[in-house]
């Protein structure tokens, strides 16, 4: 009998199952993509409703599409959007509104009224997060305030609230377990992360009726079981959720402190694992649970670089350097060194370390002897160096070293931008081919939760390396390089009338 693990990853896009052996190997994916509800300029909604009929879609088309043997075994596991939020009904399962998506600001004017009133330490001491509408616990507080009748119902312990993981739970399970994981849990802005527990001054602060949330579980815990709404004869166990950035850094196999995840995107994700200590972020910069598996809570640092990939897209689509992103390594390598020049991509401004909202970009340092090849490679060392400002921050404050940094996503096919990332972090680059990162995080939990594998170190040889680059660089030629980069941010940040 073959065992299979369906993985569920609802992101903010689409809901994706992918299908996994017990060797880690992806053996089939379906995407089924829901609706995005803009109802107000800066408002973001998604139908909950629809993300769990797509959900079973998903299953359905993934099995259908295959030809498994008739006595194959399965489970499923879920990643899941983090700080999206749904509140229902428990007793007709019906969501009372919209989920409320992180990506929402209706929140705004209560986090601001918060930090106003000089919440803000309190609130960063026991969840380890910033006051902001991006997390789940303002969006909620709106829904209970607003829709009609909602405060009530939720007072008399009618309704339910909880992230995408927990409706799927509960929907699944057919309202049999209301139960969420605590890296889920670490991103409503009222877990308690130092406690493991929902906290009761939080929940206050954002008028949460306690009896409305869900049961807190490790990560690698066995949720319940589900028929996926009758297409299962027989029960099938839901093991393993986690958030998807946690999923990536699982998937990455960061188990140990000292393990950082590079998501290469639009923008970056950068995730350093920091130990079973939860320690205070860096400013502007937050501390989440990165993982709980094998009786063990891994704490994380987290931080997002706005543009990285937007940048080489820019070169490409707007000022036509070069004709793909692909052709800027050659270009890049092409030149000796960046000629002076460094390229600060502030298109969005600037976010950690500097936090300057009205930063623009700017390119630093041309003279009549810079070429296009100059301005490409400065490109991708900008991307470097804000890894860099991002991985230093978080390692000094934790008082760790970087043992590693794990990279996915396509710019990790550029074999210069890794040898310039290795260089600049001083440390390994870890290049993995991994698919699906999040999917795979949520698999190994599943393993974990069923006993597949009884430690870290058995289920990170399974990861399968593509390369791996080590620093070449010369520490005064590296402190040189970035004190250029640091020179050329001050300029922008100067450059604010």
């Amino acid at each position: 009998m073959k065992n299979y693990i369906i993985a569920i990853d609802q992101s903010t896009s689409a809901t994706k199952a992918v299908l996994f052996n017990e060797q880690c190997q992806l053996i089939h994916r379906v995407d089924e993509p829901h609706k995005q509800y803009y109802p107000q300029a800066g408002w973001v909604e998604h139908d909950a409703e629809e993300i769990y009929i797509n959900t079973l879609k998903a299953i359905r088309s993934l099995l259908d599409n295959l030809q498994l043997e008739q006595e194959s075994h399965f489970s499923l596991a879920i990643t899941n959007q983090r700080e999206t939020v749904v509140v229902w009904d428990k007793r007709t399962g019906i969501p009372v509104y919209h989920a409320v998506v992180w990506q929402c600001q209706r929140g705004a004017s209560i986090c601001r009224k918060l930090k106003d009133e000089g919440y803000t330490e309190m609130v960063r001491s026991k969840s380890g997060l910033l006051i902001d509408p991006y997390f789940a616990a303002s969006g909620a507080q709106w829904i209970l305030d607003y829709v009609n009748g909602a405060r009530k119902s939720a007072e008399e312990g009618h309704l339910l609230m909880g992230t995408i993981d927990s409706w799927l739970v509960w929907k699944l399970t057919g309202g049999k377990v209301h139960a969420t994981d605590y890296t889920n849990a670490s991103r409503t802005l009222l877990f308690n992360i130092h406690t493991l527990a929902w906290d009761d001054d939080l929940l206050r602060l954002f008028k949460i009726p306690r009896c409305m949330m869900p049961e807190v579980r490790s990560s690698d815990s066995v949720f319940g079981e589900t028929t996926v709404d009758g297409y299962f004869v027989q029960p099938i166990q839901i093991a393993g959720v986690l958030g998807d950035s946690h999923g990536a850094l699982v998937g990455q196999m960061c188990f140990e402190a000292g393990m950082g995840k590079v998501t290469y995107g639009t923008g970056s994700s950068v995730m350093v694992n920091i130990g079973e200590e939860a320690k205070d972020a860096p400013a502007g910069l937050v501390t989440s649970v990165g993982f709980a598996a094998l009786n063990k809570v891994f704490y994380a640092f987290e931080g997002n670089i706005h543009c990285t990939g937007a940048t080489i897209k820019w070169l490409v689509e707007k000022l036509a350097l070069i004709g793909s992103p692909k052709d800027i390594e050659a270009q890049a390598a092409s030149v000796t060194d960046n000629g002076g020049v460094y390229f600060v991509p502030a298109f969005a401004g600037l976010g950690a370390p500097w936090w300057n909202d009205s930063a623009k970009a700017m390119i630093y340092g041309m003279t009549l002897g810079t070429t296009k090849a100059h301005l490409l490679r400065a490109s991708l060392e900008a991307i470097a160096y804000q890894v860099k400002d991002l991985v230093d921050l978080m390692t000094g404050q934790a008082g760790i070293a970087l043992k590693e940094l794990r990279v996915d996503g396509g710019p990790t096919r550029n074999k210069f931008l890794m040898q310039f990332q290795a260089d600049m972090v001083n440390a390994i680059i870890n290049c993995a081919n991994i698919e699906e990162a999040s999917a795979l995080g949520a698999m190994i939990m599943n393993g974990f939760a069923r006993g597949l594998w009884n430690s870290f170190d058995e289920a990170g040889a399974l990861r399968k390396e593509n390369y791996c680059v080590l620093p070449q660089m010369k520490d005064e030629q590296r402190n040189q390089l970035y004190q250029g980069w640091i020179k050329a941010v001050k300029r922008v940040i100067n450059s604010i009338e």
